[in-house]
């Protein structure tokens, strides 16, 4: 594997914490040569560690653009209503591309990037991150081994945290679907992506029911204020409280997100002024804070997809149903049980790399994208556009589903959504 470059558009969590803490650990693979982010403190915090000069930092992606290609790659780490045109110019230029999920907040967006890629004849890897995990590898590698027999069902949870949710989608960047997306993409697409490459066949059928329960202006406590920080009279009591979350001894995430002065002065004045301050029952949020979704693949195969913000932990689970045994798995535990009727259940413990998130999943994939550029018949893209376009379909039929009280045939889906323009 030789060292390649990239340019990085989004200097934000993502872009510094996984991308450019890759680049910054790893010189002997990647160098980032230039940055574009409109935040001059993000921008110049990174731009510093990873000792890019003046000149190649940029406020605006298209500025960046308009020097022409000057790396081996892209990495577009913007928001996510910020990445189809950005993509797609920078494949215009002639950029493989790395791409944060969600490919874009549209569906029309998505597919805009994945017939882009075709067009240009440049490689997208969407950061479906969880494909490059040991633990699901594996989790796959057993699934298909024929070790439990044929495959009939998985029940796979997203626990979302309840600490998660609060930032995330309920003060956070997440919390609008009018302004970013529903929550089953923004959050889940990792899940249906996962699913769809577990089993791996598509998505015939899929039914979802979900609803905003508990974060809502009516559940607000006698003597809740519209800040923690005015006087909340529940505020030790409540779980919630941006005072707990925010203003302790913890700087890295979520707090580091609030503001670019990790002071408790600056943290104090990103509460009192900014969204995640607010009380967590007098926001503007609208996304679900609980969802199920059912879906067939293939001819039998039934799949539960369940994610909740009410839970404790921050975490995956999964149990597998085949016709001679099932697997359960805990990801943040690195753990699989194996069980074949009639025997002992094996415990497989899947070894924690120890380096990037996702229990080291974005190293893999960092590796992958590395391997990419250096080679251009590189085939182990796990993550292509066009593939990476199923879970976005798979989750926005699952909003309309939901929204709509209906099962969606998704073979008719598909074919409307990618085909019924003319396309």
């Amino acid at each position: 594997m030789s060292k390649v470059t990239a340019v990085l558009m989004g200097a934000g969590s993502r872009g510094r914490d996984a991308f450019g803490a890759y680049a910054k650990n790893n010189p002997h693979k990647l160098e980032i040569v230039a940055v574009a982010e409109p935040d001059p403190i993000k921008r110049n915090r990174l731009a510093d560690e990873l000792e890019i000069p003046e000149a190649r930092r940029f406020e605006d992606w298209k500025d960046l653009l308009s020097v022409g290609k000057i790396a081996d790659g892209a990495i577009i780490a913007t928001m996510d209503d910020l990445h189809v045109e950005p993509s797609i110019e920078a494949m215009k230029l002639g950029y493989d591309i790395l791409l944060e999920k969600p490919m874009d907040r549209t569906l029309e967006g998505s597919i805009k990037i994945a017939l882009a890629s075709q067009k240009y004849g440049k490689r997208v890897m969407v950061c479906h991150v969880l494909r490059y995990s040991l633990f699901f590898s594996k989790l796959r590698e057993l699934m298909h081994s024929g070790i439990i027999g044929r495959i009939m069902g998985i029940e796979h949870k997203e626990n979302i945290g309840y600490f998660h949710m609060a930032h995330s989608f309920v003060r956070g960047n997440w919390r609008n679907s009018k302004e970013t997306a529903p929550i089953i993409l923004t959050k889940s697409c990792h899940d249906m992506d996962l699913l769809y490459w577990l089993v791996g066949e598509k998505c015939t059928y899929i039914s979802s029911f979900g609803e905003l329960s508990h974060f809502r202006r009516e559940n607000m406590p006698e003597g809740a204020a519209e800040r923690c920080t005015q006087g909340c009279l529940v505020e030790k009591e409540c779980p919630y409280s941006a005072i707990k979350i925010y203003l302790g001894d913890n700087v890295d995430w979520p707090v580091n997100v609030i503001s670019t002065d990790l002071s408790y002065e600056g943290r104090l004045k990103a509460l009192n002024e900014g969204p995640y301050g607010r009380c967590v029952y007098a926001c503007d949020n609208d996304v679900v804070d609980h969802q199920v979704v059912s879906m067939t693949f293939g001819k039998d195969v039934m799949v539960n997809f369940t994610l909740s913000a009410f839970t404790r932990e921050i975490s995956r689970t999964i149990r597998v149903f085949g016709t001679m045994g099932e697997i359960r798995g805990h990801f943040e535990k690195n753990e699989l049980e194996v069980t074949r009727f009639g025997k002992e259940p094996e415990v497989i413990k899947i070894e924690d790399p120890g380096i990037g998130g996702h229990n080291g999943a974005d190293y893999h994939m960092m590796n992958a994208f590395v391997e990419m550029l250096s080679n251009e018949e590189y085939e182990g893209t796990l993550t292509s556009a066009m593939d990476s376009l199923e879970s976005h379909l798979m989750a926005f039929a699952a909003e309309e589903s939901r929204l709509n009280n209906k099962v969606i045939n998704m073979e008719e889906y598909r074919k409307e959504k990618l085909y019924g323009s003319g396309r």
